[in-house]
């Protein structure tokens, strides 16, 4: 209801919630599988509850399309789930939400469905992005952009994707240790730690548990961030002694990255709107050991000094624009159902930002533009039409490594990755260089 009612954000709402709650571990594991199950599946749920109760969504109390949506994600998606069990705790839970004239009408809707014996599907020959939409749960508006962008079968990899939870990586603090030591002290703790098969620094966990409470962690061994986020720090290829702007960095996991790919030699000045946001960078730093990052409160679209403070010229700068988000939705399911995703009116002020940003490159120095989107009117077009309004950048050519391949048409100094092919979110990159 939080997430529903209130807006809030399912991961911060979730780990709220089972802090105070007293659950066992198991019971912890539960709660999670079904809460991020049914904000994943919310679409395809409706859909089933609309047809079950023979009226819209829209007429039903919050509370009680909650409770349904729970109930039938426990029928037809978890295991180990009594269909009685399923239907009984529903209505019970119905009742404890002080919606007891609704309690009749659960169990009804419930029971019928477990007759049926699976979720009914619109019929594909009427339409494929509303059968994709509902079949995955996923907007029709996304499904139209991501057919019409990429073609069907990446599409269908993208949706396939959404669901489950995603990889969590750490990026090796080298300042400190070595992804063997880390590793193998991570494994006393009870957690699996292997390589990604990208870069050495980057190791795939498994069985974390609350990271933050991790020795490994609190002792400033790594931090998590995905491979793509990685690779975008190590494309940009920052050096001992370099200066690196990083305009939109909070909350931090670029410019660490960074920082240790320079062996905390130079400076990194990183910027961003909110002063509680440049917090999370000091203290990020501070936990990790770097030395080299300052902090700049600013509008990225409009970078200037501030307060007699000077921002140089740099040898690197990293603009990691706002964006829709479309290439992390699986870590954050509730992004899909925005009624305004910004997908209209982002590109603008990511090109804003990115031409402001340009003005504080050197003479040969590194431009990274990137998002964690997928939607070309956020990330090609913007791209090359920062080449097309600059006559004093080039576009520079990324090597692929750790054996990438590209999986759409698109220009040498353009890189899209994709969950489902690369193993990392959503996300673009495009690398120029001043003249």
């Amino acid at each position: 209801m939080r997430v529903e009612r209130d807006g809030a954000y399912s991961n911060i709402a979730l780990d709220e919630i089972l802090k105070e709650s007293g659950l066992s571990a198991r019971e912890k594991s539960f709660a999670t599988g079904l809460f991020y199950g049914v904000c994943e599946k919310k679409l395809l749920l409706d859909y089933n509850i609309a047809l079950l109760a023979r009226r819209r969504t829209e007429e039903l109390e919050a509370e009680v399309l909650t409770v349904l949506r729970m109930g039938l994600y426990q029928l037809f998606v978890m295991e180990r789930v009594p269909e009685q069990a399923a239907v009984n705790e529903s209505v019970k839970l119905c009742r404890e939400m002080g919606c007891g004239r609704s309690a009749g009408l659960v169990n009804a809707v419930l029971r019928q469905a477990a007759r049926d014996g699976e979720l009914r599907l619109p019929k594909k020959s009427k339409g494929k992005n509303k059968y994709y939409s509902v079949k995955y749960s996923c907007p029709e508006s996304i499904v139209k952009l991501w057919r019409e962008s990429y073609g069907e079968e990446i599409t269908l990899g993208l949706l396939g994707a959404l669901d489950g939870r995603p990889p969590l990586h750490a990026r090796v603090n080298v300042l400190r240790t070595t992804p063997q030591e880390l590793a193998d002290g991570l494994l006393a703790e009870g957690v699996i730690a292997e390589s990604s098969g990208f870069s050495e620094n980057d190791l795939l966990l498994k069985h974390t548990g609350a990271v933050e409470g991790l020795t490994a962690y609190r002792n400033g061994w790594f931090h998590i961030q995905d491979s793509a986020s990685q690779l975008c720090c190590e494309l940009l290829n920052p050096q001992e002694g370099q200066t690196l702007l990083d305009v939109c960095a909070a909350p931090g996991g670029k410019s660490f990255t960074a920082a240790e790919l320079m062996h905390n030699k130079g400076q990194i000045i990183a910027c961003d709107l909110y002063a509680a946001r440049l917090g999370l960078i000091s203290s990020g730093a501070k936990r990790l050991g770097i030395g080299i990052i300052r902090t700049h409160e600013g509008d990225s679209s409009k970078l200037c000094a501030a307060d007699g403070e000077s921002l140089p010229l740099a040898d690197r700068v990293l603009c990691d624009v706002p964006c829709s988000g479309l290439g992390i939705i699986r870590r954050k399911p509730e992004l899909r159902y925005k009624t305004d995703t910004g997908i209209d009116t982002l590109p603008q002020l990511q090109y804003e930002i990115l031409c402001s940003a340009a003005a504080f490159v050197k003479s040969g120095g590194l431009l990274l533009y990137s998002t964690c989107t997928l939607n070309p009117a956020e990330n090609n077009r913007n791209a090359r039409r920062f080449l097309d309004e600059h006559d004093d950048f080039e576009a520079c050519p990324i090597t692929l490594p750790y054996g990438l391949e590209r999986a759409v048409d698109e220009r040498d100094s353009e890189l899209t990755l994709f969950p489902h092919k690369h193993r990392t979110d959503g996300f673009f990159i495009s690398l120029f260089r001043r003249k």
